[in-house]
């Protein structure tokens, strides 16, 4: 399904309310799309939705970032993790990247999932800048 955003804001709230945790392992949300399009902003917006209060910032070079959610969250952590950097799913192995999926209270987002061929998820979107410098977000599985 593809749609134009009105907002980020609005598409991450209303993205968050089918959002429901596996019965095991961590759901897993990728997020595609050019330099710009968005994909950070969506996670920040996700995660202000979910109930983070501190700063959400790109995990560029640190790779990844864990926040801790409410009690009342469906989830018990967020995990932000950037993949731009890296060269393959190896690169993942030292974060605990298969350890962080086994854990069913996990709400894991990787932005650039073609760069370390992640193509398997519970919840696929491609954000793209469109020429008017509107956004549309692609849903797939």
């Amino acid at each position: 399904m593809e749609k134009a955003l009105p907002s980020l804001e609005a598409e991450a709230k209303t993205f968050t309310r089918g959002l429901v945790p596996k019965a095991s392992g961590a759901t897993l949300l990728t997020l595609s799309g050019e330099l710009g399009a968005g994909k950070t902003a969506f996670t920040q917006a996700l995660a202000r939705t979910l109930g983070v209060t501190d700063a959400i910032t790109s995990p560029t070079f640190v790779l990844m970032k864990i926040y801790q959610l409410p009690e009342e969250a469906a989830f018990r952590r967020l995990v932000h993790i950037d993949a731009y950097r890296l060269q393959g799913r190896e690169d993942l192995a030292p974060l605990g990247f298969d350890e962080v999926l086994e854990d069913k209270d996990n709400l894991v987002v990787v932005e650039w999932p073609q760069q370390v061929d992640l193509m398997q998820s519970d919840y696929a979107l491609t954000l793209m800048v469109n020429p008017d410098e509107s956004r549309t977000i692609t849903y797939g599985t």
